[in-house]
């Protein structure tokens, strides 16, 4: 007996208006793995993006609890979750569980730091929703050694940026850091004003740029996934939210970052 398509069949497709965009590929989104490094605001709104997307195998990372002043801008957070100082990834993870049965996901409560090296070898793509350039570097240097795409998100204000790595081929983070990049990479710019190293002003933010930068972090992971995918001209992504605009920056490869140089040794003996 051969199938029949009824009609109305389109509607108890979840991802059936997605699949209508010829250039995704959802059945290797669905089976790809993603590492989400912060759970904040922008993680919150990266992992809603992503499993709405299709994504069901997450890790998420953060060692931070919930505060009250997170509330307006972390849609997965409860008056309750900031009563109990519940910690961040626990939250969000417990939140996108109810999203749907197959959405398997890990956390970890640990600095990126304290990650195993096979976190970030086990990932298909690795996402950085980080408040620290210094834990950046960090991830950037661990997915630079294990050959991974690293999509890293920052906001100030109404400014937001996206960049993308594509080890081993193009320039990663370190690549694009200058000397007041240096300077600050100590720094933990919290927007919670919490548990950091120095004194300094909450980092001003609010919703929607970091739901614009967000967006534009998943759509960069879903072209990576996608062979058909348009190719982006640009790994550094500017968004200005008071001019609505966006700004492509190409970048080159550092020769004297180190990340690339550990990625030619690596394969010299390969």
């Amino acid at each position: 007996m051969t199938d029949q398509i009824r009609a109305g069949f389109e509607r108890d497709d979840r991802f059936d208006r997605q699949r209508r965009i010829e250039w995704i590929d959802q059945e290797k989104i669905s089976r790809s793995s993603v590492l989400v490094l912060g759970a904040g605001a922008l993680g919150n709104e990266v992992v809603k993006n992503l499993v709405l997307s299709g994504f069901h195998i997450l890790t998420i990372v953060d060692f931070d609890r919930v505060e009250r002043s997170n509330l307006a801008r972390c849609v997965f957070f409860t008056e309750r979750d900031a009563e109990k100082r519940a910690w961040k990834a626990e939250c969000l993870a417990r939140a996108i569980e109810d999203f749907s049965d197959e959405i398997k996901v890990s956390l970890f409560t640990n600095p990126v730091e304290e990650l195993p090296r096979n976190v970030f070898a086990e990932q298909d793509i690795i996402f950085g929703c980080l408040d620290n350039f210094n834990a950046r570097l960090h991830v950037n240097a661990y997915a630079s050694l294990a050959c991974k795409p690293y999509i890293d998100g920052g906001m100030q204000g109404t400014i937001g940026r996206i960049f993308l790595s594509k080890p081993p081929d193009g320039p990663c983070l370190e690549c694009a850091s200058n000397a007041t990049h240096s300077k600050i990479a100590a720094l933990r710019f919290s927007c919670t004003d919490s548990s950091v190293n120095f004194f300094a002003p909450p980092t001003p933010a609010e919703i929607t740029t970091t739901s614009i930068v967000s967006a534009l972090a998943v759509k960069e992971g879903m072209r990576l996934l996608s062979p058909k995918a348009p190719k982006l001209e640009g790994q550094m992504i500017y968004y200005d939210g008071l001019r609505n605009s966006l700004e492509l920056m190409e970048l080159d490869i550092d020769p004297s970052c180190p990340n690339h140089g550990s990625m030619r040794d690596r394969g010299s003996t390969e």
